[in-house]
């Protein structure tokens, strides 16, 4: 009788842990990757602009 309430008892624990380790999984994948992709998409994009608008300045000083 103890040792079924025991399994019981633990089991009833493990398993909202368990959805727990789920659920942030798939948050991850669905919500924070994105993100961070996004995020270093835009990094890089703006990066890039930077470097053109650089390069645009430069030849605009050399040719003056």
């Amino acid at each position: 009788m103890v040792s079924t309430l025991y399994v019981l008892a633990v089991t009833a624990l493990f398993l909202p842990w368990a959805y727990g380790l789920y659920a942030l999984a798939r948050d991850a994948k669905n919500r924070w990757l994105p993100l961070a992709r996004q995020y270093v998409r835009g990094r890089r994009k703006q990066a890039q602009e930077e470097e053109r608008e650089e390069e645009r300045e430069e030849r605009r000083r050399q040719l003056y």
